[in-house]
């Protein structure tokens, strides 16, 4: 079993290397994460907490919206690309399991992410520790980023991989990838702001709201690294909730929505016709 992953893993390692995912989405994490380093370093006097966590708050906000990117953007032609290729009845005639299949590759795509994502906070780090060698105390902050940001793609590759199985075609599925990825990462906190304001703190804002933010992947994300780091002062919009929901709670999200996630891709894989 470990075997067939992991060569499924291997082969779908090297299309991403040949179709230059690697590549892409390390100079976007380095490049991003480089910008809102030397950007985010300015207020820290302000806060009175250290450069390093100030800057973690700031990529905080950089992993909500490109780390999902970048995780749809990859798993999005998952099985889709397969189908329409022709080579998904060659791959299922293998003794493979359909749960293998996704187990590879996943492994393969998580792996990448891992590779952008310690590219692009280590860069950051660096440059932060550089400035300012006093910052070493936010390297705690930035580990928990670092592995809530791997769960955050690994729950958004699983979300691909439904959404590649439920279109069938890759035109199909990158069109519901981009508006799933507008619709929770986006316009899911807009409108969330907008029933709180028409709600004037009301049972909505009391009682909904929170359970409503737990409930999106990218918000309980952003949610538990406010809350854990020193420099939350920085939040804003939705953000600004973070000392209202218990830490816990944010910490389950995001530790449950990978599991479910591969659960709905691998319901929706069964489905489809080799």
């Amino acid at each position: 079993m470990i075997a067939r992953i992991l060569a499924t893993a291997a082969n779908e390692f090297h299309i991403a290397r040949r179709n230059r995912w690697v590549l892409i989405a390390v100079l976007l994490m380095v490049v991003f994460s480089l910008v809102l380093s030397a950007a985010g370093s300015a207020p820290t006097g302000a806060l009175g907490a250290d450069r390093l966590s100030v800057v973690v708050a700031s990529l905080t906000s950089l992993s909500v919206y490109l780390v999902p990117l970048v995780a749809l953007l990859m798993s999005f032609d998952a099985v889709a690309g397969e189908v329409e290729r022709g080579t998904l009845p060659l791959l299922l005639t293998y003794p493979v399991a359909r749960w293998e299949v996704l187990a590879g590759k996943l492994v393969a795509h998580t792996a990448i992410l891992i590779v952008a994502i310690l590219a692009g906070y280590g860069a950051a780090a660096v440059v932060t520790i550089v400035a300012d060698p006093t910052a070493t105390s936010g390297l705690v902050a930035l580990w928990r980023l670092t592995w809530t940001s791997a769960l955050l793609g690994a729950t958004f590759l699983g979300i691909g991989y439904a959404l590649s199985s439920l279109a069938r075609r890759v035109s199909g599925a990158a069109g519901l990838a981009i508006g799933l990825w507008l619709g929770l990462v986006v316009l899911y906190d807009l409108g969330l702001l907008a029933a709180v304001v028409a709600d004037d703190g009301g049972a909505f804002t009391t009682r909904v709201f929170p359970l409503a933010l737990l409930a999106n992947p990218a918000d309980a994300f952003r949610l538990f690294n406010l809350t854990a780091s020193q420099a939350t002062a920085v939040a804003a919009g939705v953000g600004g909730a973070a000392n209202a929901i218990p830490q816990w709670q944010s910490l389950l999200s995001v530790a449950i929505w990978p599991l479910i996630s591969l659960v709905l891709a691998a319901l929706a894989f069964r489905k489809v016709e080799p």
